[in-house]
């Protein structure tokens, strides 16, 4: 891949979208690539963690306009809407049961926003910023950006984000609650390698299935989510993991999980 790095070390993936000459706008060849890539941690049993970051001094400013808009232009209503269909099914990192981490780098604009907004957790450099662009380009977000940010930072400071485009700051974004941290620009990988250390040691088939469980919980009535804890519970009681995290304790351990 050209436009998408994608490197693995131990259980960690890394995917920088790598086109900082133009602040990692994205193209539809770059969203291709974010596809493969995403498609390949998911499959690879080994890798229990992904960040998300840009390469340069962006994290992605969104949409290309100079190489997408003569594309888009060319695509009858039914095309264009499979096409965003195609997008949204890539950055849906709910399904997804694996943590996601946004190491948000630089501008996060647009696309790249949303992208962000779909991770787990969201870590933010001092000099991050973050703005809903799309309204001034006489579109709307379409990744779940409408979806997404209204449910971390109420409905009203979402409206005024996606309704007025404007720009806040690192500071701003932790203050309603958009990051989970922000942290020196010379730190921000350091940062985002403890959080993502600190995830893999718990065992995986159960840090999946939390995640899904809290996300489903969010749609939907309690009892729905407590059948849905038992269904999630009754696999983590049959799974190697659990015997595993058992026996390690008894036997004052750290436990090997094996994700089985």
């Amino acid at each position: 891949m050209d436009n998408v790095l994608l490197e693995k070390d131990d259980a960690i993936a890394t995917i920088k979208i790598n086109r900082p000459e133009v602040l990692n706008a994205l193209d539809v060849k770059t969203y291709e690539e974010l596809g493969v890539a995403i498609e390949d941690v998911r499959t690879d049993k080994d890798i229990l963690v992904v960040v998300i970051t840009g390469v340069g001094r962006a994290f992605c400013v969104g949409l290309d306009l100079k190489n997408n808009t003569s594309m888009v232009g060319k695509m009858g209503p039914s095309d264009l809407r499979a096409f965003i269909r195609s997008i949204q099914h890539t950055f849906t990192f709910e399904r997804l049961e694996k943590p996601v981490i946004a190491a948000v780098n630089g501008y996060a604009m647009g696309n790249g926003f949303e992208i962000a907004l779909a991770c787990d957790f969201r870590i933010a450099s001092e000099d991050a910023t973050f703005e809903m662009t799309e309204v001034k380009l006489g579109m709307i977000p379409d990744l779940g950006g409408t979806y997404r940010l209204p449910r971390l930072v109420g409905l009203e400071k979402a409206k005024e984000l996606i309704l007025t485009g404007v720009r806040i700051d690192a500071k701003e974004a932790e203050r309603i609650g958009l990051v989970s941290k922000v942290v020196p620009a010379d730190g921000l990988y350091d940062e985002v390698d403890r959080l993502a250390k600190k995830l893999i040691k718990a065992a995986p088939i159960a840090v999946g299935l939390a995640k899904m469980a809290i996300n489903d919980g969010m749609g939907t009535d309690l009892k729905s989510a407590l059948e849905y804890e038992v269904y999630c519970q009754s696999l983590c009681m049959q799974s190697r993991d659990m015997v595993e995290a058992v026996t390690a304790y008894l036997n004052k351990r750290e436990p090997n999980f094996k994700g089985r």
